[in-house]
């Protein structure tokens, strides 16, 4: 492991050599910024910090949107909105992240998806002196949150507030009309079928939408489930993410075995760009916005 020059201070006591006419040890002044992370562990910095590593695609936008995106030093591979997000630096992937390869980018903070290899992996930094904070992001309330963590860690409380409660509002409005024949089934995998469910931001934009997940039942964000159960709860509309926005269906469509699925066969997909669905943050109303249309343009 390659040493650096930038570590953070961890809050604790530092202890001071007693002197020979017999002082007693005197510890330091606490760090300046103390938060809880959703793990519940206490995230401390001496000062806000000037290099940060995101492991998140939605905490990275959540970073350049409180204003502190310059101080971004290292991202993941599908960190890639906004556009100077791409001109970082990438550490690899989020999940189960590299190590060494997040060291060698000298950084003072880390942020990082709450998961058990995540928390691993926190764990694994603190050894190694570098602060890091687990978020979640699987619902906007959880932005919120987390824009309010990130504001104070970075110094931008004020925007973190902003961002915060603009989260709040789109949770709290009216949910739009209901549109006729859109109950839809999001499916993020095809073999075996990966449907999305009630613990998930998709979900939540659904209804925003105006639409109804069939498997809003599901606690978990995602599920695993046979064909026949998406057979048997017939949606009006399968939903996938794209990594653009390219019209043709996906494939798993023209599979002789999905033609039991009532909306497969009458081509009733609709297709949704990962980068500004597949994640919680500051666009989430320009989503549910493009969602309601899509929907109209496909249920009229």
């Amino acid at each position: 492991m390659r040493r650096w020059a930038h570590r953070t201070h961890l809050a604790g006591l530092l202890l001071v050599a007693t002197v020979a006419c017999g002082r007693g040890n005197r510890s330091a002044p606490p760090s300046r910024i103390s938060a809880l992370d959703d793990a519940g562990r206490t995230v401390a910095l001496a000062q806000p910090p000037s290099r940060i590593v995101s492991l998140s695609p939605a905490v990275t936008e959540l970073l350049f949107a409180l204003g502190v995106g310059d101080r971004l030093v290292g991202r993941t591979t599908w960190c890639d909105y906004p556009p100077a997000a791409r001109q970082v630096p990438s550490v690899g992937d989020g999940l189960n992240p590299n190590i060494e390869a997040v060291a060698a980018r000298h950084p003072d903070l880390v942020v990082l998806y709450r998961s058990a290899l995540d928390e691993t992996a926190a764990a694994q930094l603190a050894r190694l002196g570098i602060a890091a904070a687990l978020v979640r992001q699987d619902r906007l309330e959880d932005i919120a949150r987390a824009a309010r963590l990130l504001g104070r860690l970075t110094g931008a409380e004020r925007a973190g507030d902003s961002l915060a409660q603009a989260m709040q509002r789109l949770v709290a409005r009216d949910r739009a009309p209901p549109l006729p024949h859109a109950r839809v089934a999001f499916v993020v995998w095809d073999n075996p079928p990966v449907v999305i469910g009630g613990g998930s931001y998709l979900d939540e934009l659904a209804g925003l939408a105006g639409a109804a997940n069939v498997f809003h039942d599901v606690g978990a964000a995602s599920a695993t489930v046979g064909l026949e159960t998406i057979v048997a709860r017939d949606p009006d509309l399968i939903v996938v993410l794209r990594d653009s926005s390219a019209a043709e269906p996906p494939r798993f469509t023209r599979r002789p075995e999905w033609q039991a699925v009532r909306a497969v066969r009458q081509r009733h997909v609709v297709s949704l760009t990962g980068s500004l669905f597949a994640r919680p943050g500051p666009r989430a109303a320009e989503a549910v916005a493009e969602f309601r249309r899509q929907l109209e343009a496909v249920t009229r």
